[in-house]
């Protein structure tokens, strides 16, 4: 009986410890972004939520990062990005590419 208990306890304890990282938010609404600048830690794990708010499909996406996330209007959604190294990292919405913004790691 011990053994299903310490299974369930690893499993839900992984999941408490998923909230603990770093999380930014990014709104995508029909051809803008909030934010255009993130500031985020090198060399750890963070989640980017992405939100598109507006009324047209959006699509987050940084080629350096090797992210892309595509969203119906109303739909949120998260990416997460494993340890990148300090510098700057453009995204857009590659539905309405003059939305732009950058990540910086520091």
């Amino acid at each position: 009986m011990r053994l299903p208990v310490a299974l369930c306890l690893l499993m839900f304890g992984g999941l408490a410890f998923a909230d603990d990282m770093p999380t930014f938010r990014v709104e995508l609404k029909d051809g803008t972004l909030t934010p255009t600048r993130i500031v985020a830690p090198a060399k750890t794990k963070f989640r980017i939520e992405v939100i598109n708010t507006g009324k047209t499909p959006a699509e987050f996406e940084s080629l350096p990062l090797r992210k892309e996330k595509v969203l119906a209007p109303g739909v949120k959604s998260s990416v997460v990005v494993m340890g990148a190294s300090p510098g700057e990292y453009p995204f857009f919405d590659d539905f309405h590419p003059q939305a732009r913004g950058v990540i910086v790691v520091k």
